[in-house]
């Protein structure tokens, strides 16, 4: 018969002094591992330097960015390390929103401290001016009187006593200043500005002019920058503008009249509501290119420097003709009854985008 088990054999052996000072370090040990990977996490996070080429960088921050997705987009393009830890450290520390402005960011400064900046508008160190290729003049000195950074001194002035203050030499102030997005100190003049962009449009016109196209029909610059206005005004897309261009072009050669309804628009003024009708194109204006011959007296809107180059680079084909397809952009015709073929083709896209209710 088998014996009992000796119940002192069977006792469980308590842990040794070495073994619970072991179990204590190896636990310290872990914790503090613990704590190096937290804290290089948050090192790599919030303490990375942000990245800036050069010494300093302009961060433009606009009207109705988000910092959720000012993370997404460093995340996406691999400026920063751990997006969701910026988010929640936005979330719980950067008690506000993101202000629009255009800040200065240096050398240096960490990821952390580019957040912070960007949560009060009194750290914006520069403003931002848009002026978009084809909006006129009017419309550049109605929005530089809108901005409250910028210091108004000439806007109120008649036109030819602004260009007279600007020491530009023409008579006429449309097309003179270069379209684009331009930065400028906080409290800047108008004056500086409208220098600034008058002298960008001028080198542009001065470069493009010195290495324009043999035999253009232009007397001088001036008539190539109200070329590139209407050419601007009449396409949206960077392919069509040397087509456009060349249209044009031909038609100044050959003596037919431009008939271009841009300039139409522009000789009506405040009396154009949206539409514009025969009557319109049969009312003579300094502008109507459908009754007077060659160029408008001046330009129609502020070209870009692209439209600026094609109006030096025609293309070389022998359209006359372009109207629109209906569905983007135009279709380009030699003759008259290929051009009258594109425009029943337009008609028939706008009749069966009415009956779709489009």
């Amino acid at each position: 018969m088998p014996k009992p088990p000796n119940p002192s054999k069977t006792k469980k052996k308590p842990k040794s002094k070495s073994q619970a000072q072991f179990s204590i370090k190896f636990f310290i040990i872990a914790i503090i591992a613990f704590l190096i990977v937290i804290f290089g996490v948050f090192w790599s996070s919030l303490f990375k330097n942000y990245p800036v080429q050069n010494k300093k960088q302009l961060l433009v921050i606009s009207s109705g960015d988000t910092y959720s997705g000012f993370i997404d987009r460093l995340a996406e393009e691999n400026k920063v390390n751990f997006p969701i830890l910026l988010k929640l450290y936005q979330k719980f520390m950067i008690h506000d929103t993101m202000k629009a402005g255009v800040y200065e960011v240096t050398q240096g400064m960490s990821v952390r401290q580019v957040l912070e900046m960007l949560s009060n508008a009194e750290n914006a160190q520069m403003n931002r001016i848009l002026v978009i290729e084809g909006t006129t003049f009017k419309q550049l000195i109605d929005n530089l009187k809108k901005d409250s950074n910028v210091t108004k001194t000439i806007l109120d002035l008649p036109q030819d006593q602004l260009l007279k203050e600007l020491d530009i030499p023409y008579s006429h102030p449309e097309g003179l200043f270069a379209p684009d997005t331009y930065f400028f100190a906080k409290g800047e003049t108008d004056k500086k500005i409208l220098t600034d962009l008058y002298h960008r449009q001028m080198k542009s016109l001065d470069e493009a002019w010195a290495n324009k196209a043999a035999n253009l029909p232009y007397k001088n610059k001036y008539e190539a920058l109200i070329m590139a206005s209407i050419i601007e005004k009449e396409t949206s897309l960077d392919r069509e503008l040397e087509q456009v261009s060349g249209v044009f072009v031909r038609r100044l050669k050959i003596g037919m009249r431009l008939q271009t309804d841009p300039t139409v628009i522009y000789g009506m003024g405040d009396r154009y509501t949206g539409n514009i009708t025969r009557n319109d194109l049969r009312t003579p204006t300094a502008y109507n290119t459908y009754t007077i011959n060659g160029l408008p007296p001046t330009p129609i809107a502020l070209p870009s420097k692209k439209a600026i180059e094609a109006a030096m680079h025609p293309d070389d084909s022998k359209n006359i003709y372009f109207v629109a397809t209906g569905n983007g952009g135009h279709k380009f015709s030699a003759s008259l009854a290929e051009h009258n073929r594109a425009v029943q083709d337009y008609l028939s896209v706008l009749r069966s985008k009415k009956n779709q209710g489009e």
